[in-house]
């Protein structure tokens, strides 16, 4: 024993210069040829972007603060995700103990004949009391780096889950926002819808007393009562949408459907006059799924080296200490010490090709991973891409919809004039009637996709996370 004590420096340094070399690849990330500005931008990149404010600082409707502080609270996606992230910790954490010698204990005592602890043993026929207790001790020798790798694999992919939650935040962030939005422009189509009835029935009105008069033919009264109809109609398809909606946006934020207050409407809502991408490099650094993707790379990366080290034997320490008697008397007297200190090795010889077909599992897996973070990287840039392209198209939509609808507008009170002067026909009024209609709903739609373009590009740019994780959920209160 004394002699093991006074070699104890000499393993703990060999291990230690064993150490700082493992088998398999050292992990690099993949070159992926970014632009150097995003297409469709209309500045030149530069560092700031759109995804550096926090998601308070873009949204700024009080409901809507509110209901995504909310959902950052209670939404069951989010808080799946941090379940995950926990039990990828643990097999960090499990991994890691591997590092650490095996320490376990065992204990026996029996009483038998022609036994020793419970295992046959000729002892004359004898009837004996024995015992057993002892401390095992097993430490694996990292030679090959096989512990360190698989440390490396089990970190990557609990950092891996934490950006995958941080990806549902961003994700979360963007589903209440847009699905408010949407609930805005079904409350402004309804609003345009009951605008319209009532308009379209006091043209009816007038056609309906000319009518009485003899001045008119029961043409125009059925023909005005036929468009009332149609567009009445809408209007309880446009109330069932709106209680889907609200029922949406509930589950978002954790809680039973119900109604959804709001205090603002869609028209004023605001988005951000000038819109920086950032450079399109950063992206790589900012996206949560990006960056979740690349730490599943370097767990990949990490099961290389894992495969090619069980190619090798495993080298470790054992120890044993303990007490061991064919007799009790003598476990108690304290006579019968036991322990046992040396060297083991197990390696394979013949497996049917079960290592090499390990080994290029992983090998495939790697590609896999690598394929899937370049194409994670590619789609980010094409959402950004998309996201300013249509933010700038529909912004210049509005302006040309909005003229239209000022036309329309105008011709609808100039054709009823002309009607009521016997200067026109009741067909140019339902017309232009008819007309109108469509052209505000359009309007709406157009208005309601330039605010969810301005969402879209904020989760391309991968933001709405990053002021959020220095700020407790469960305490957050959005600044007035």
């Amino acid at each position: 024993m004394e002699r093991f004590a006074k070699q104890l420096p000499f393993w703990i340094f060999l291990v230690i210069c064993v150490s700082s070399c493992a088998l398999g690849p050292n992990y690099r990330r993949p070159a992926v040829e970014a632009p150097e500005n995003f297409r469709s931008a209309i500045t030149p990149a530069e560092r700031a972007s759109l995804a550096d404010l926090p998601w308070w600082q873009i949204f700024k409707d009080e409901t809507l603060q509110q209901l995504i502080a909310q959902a950052l609270e209670n939404n069951y996606d989010l808080r799946v995700a941090v379940t995950r992230v926990e039990q990828a910790r643990q097999i960090a954490a499990q991994a890691r103990g591997q590092f650490f010698p095996q320490i376990a204990y065992e204990g026996v005592v029996s009483r038998g004949k022609n036994s020793l602890l419970a295992t046959p043993s000729p002892a004359d026929g004898k009837i004996e009391t024995s015992a057993l207790l002892d401390l095992n001790v097993f430490w694996e020798m990292d030679f090959w780096g096989r512990i360190r790798r698989l440390n490396e694999a089990a970190q990557a992919q609990y950092l891996a889950t934490e950006e995958g939650r941080r990806a549902v935040v961003v994700s979360l962030v963007s589903s209440v926002a847009q699905a408010y939005f949407e609930l805005l422009e079904l409350d402004l189509e309804l609003e345009i819808a009951r605008k319209n009835t009532q308009s379209r029935e006091e043209t009816l009105k007038i056609f309906t007393q000319r009518l009485q008069g003899g001045v008119a033919s029961k043409l125009e009264t059925t023909s005005a009562e036929a468009l009332v109809g149609t567009v009445a109609a809408d209007i309880p398809e446009l109330e069932r949408q709106i209680v889907l909606k609200e029922n949406q946006i509930n589950v978002l934020l954790g809680r039973n459907p119900g109604p959804v207050e709001r205090n603002a409407t869609l028209l004023e809502q605001t988005s951000p006059p000038e819109i920086p991408a950032g450079l399109p490099s950063a992206l790589l650094e900012r996206r949560p799924d990006i960056r979740q993707a690349e730490q599943s790379l370097r767990a990949a990366n990490a099961q290389i080296g894992v495969a090619m080290a069980n190619f090798f034997p495993q080298i470790g320490l054992t120890a044993l200490f303990g007490q061991v008697s064919p007799e009790l008397s003598a476990f108690t007297a304290g006579t019968s010490n036991l322990w046992a200190v040396g060297g083991a090795m197990a390696g394979p010889l013949f497996q049917g090709g079960t290592l090499v077909a390990q080994y290029r599992q992983a090998k495939a897996a790697w590609e896999d991973a690598k394929l899937t973070y370049e194409q994670t990287a590619l789609n980010a840039f094409q959402e950004v891409s998309n996201s300013l392209i249509s933010r700038r198209k529909f912004a210049e939509a509005i302006v040309q919809q909005a003229r239209a609808v000022r036309s329309y507008e105008e011709a609808v009170q100039v054709s009823i004039k002309r009607y009521v002067a016997g200067k026109a026909s009741y067909y140019e009024v339902l017309r232009n009637q008819e007309n109108l209609f469509p052209a505000e709903t359009t309007l709406a739609r157009t208005q309601l996709n330039q605010l969810l373009a301005v969402v879209q590009l904020y989760r391309a740019l991968g933001g709405g996370w990053q002021e959020t994780e220095n700020l407790k959920v469960s305490q957050r209160q959005p600044p007035n």
